[in-house]
């Protein structure tokens, strides 16, 4: 696979409530693009952070209609896929600068 397609395939950690409890479990959540498959998505964690990839869950969550005064959007849609890494990996989201 292109070295430039597996950069850009992860696209940024989301850090929420949930995805920081899964953080215990050695589970990490990453956007990433949403034409990608669970094999390049492997690939991509792997060659981008050293590590050992166990499983990977994807999802597709259905866009939000958002409000600003009068005019409604939506909020951009993206795919969502839950790594669980190998005991012994781990990926260092908070830097310690």
């Amino acid at each position: 696979m292109n070295l430039r397609k597996l950069i850009d395939l992860v696209k940024y950690p989301i850090i929420t409530d949930k995805a920081t409890k899964l953080l215990e479990l050695n589970q990490y959540t990453f956007a990433i693009d949403s034409k990608s498959n669970k094999t390049e998505v492997k690939s991509a964690i792997e060659y981008l952070f050293n590590v050992k990839v166990i499983s990977i869950n994807t999802s597709n969550p259905p866009t939000k209609q958002r409000r600003i005064g009068k005019f409604i959007g939506n909020k951009p849609h993206y795919k969502k896929a839950i790594i669980t890494l190998a005991s012994g990996n781990s990926i260092n989201l908070f830097s310690d600068n």
